[in-house]
């Protein structure tokens, strides 16, 4: 009784939205909201997509991007009502489901291959 009462709790509280799916290894643009004092804007984090980790409510995302040099992760929650839109702009060939390894590396050598879709 009380576990479908929360179920139906969060089904209630929680909009799900439809973003691309899109899994580690792919490079996306993830547009989310910055409220300064009275004003909102909206903001664009473009990396590499590291992790995917939770189910359903819980699920979280890792981007890591480098900026001047330096190496900058952010995790977002996917059912944030910040983010306002996410879109995939390169899918990563990646035999992994956490590229951690990323990390370690830079320049030439922390490239993803891309792949290609063969258009018949």
């Amino acid at each position: 009784m009380m576990n479908e009462l929360m179920k139906y709790v969060e089904s209630q509280q929680v909009v799900e939205r439809d973003f691309p799916t899109f899994k580690a290894g792919d490079t996306v643009t993830v547009a989310y909201k910055i409220r300064e004092g009275n004003k909102e804007r909206i903001q664009a984090f473009q990396g590499i997509v590291i992790q995917i980790s939770g189910h359903k409510m819980e699920r979280t995302f890792t981007v890591r991007k480098i900026s001047n040099g330096i190496g900058v992760e952010r995790i977002f929650p996917m059912n944030s009502p910040f983010i306002d839109s996410i879109k995939v702009n390169k899918v990563g060939l990646v035999r992994r489901a956490r590229i951690y390894y990323l990390r370690k590396l830079s320049g030439k050598s922390a490239r993803i291959k891309e792949k290609t879709i063969i258009k018949k």
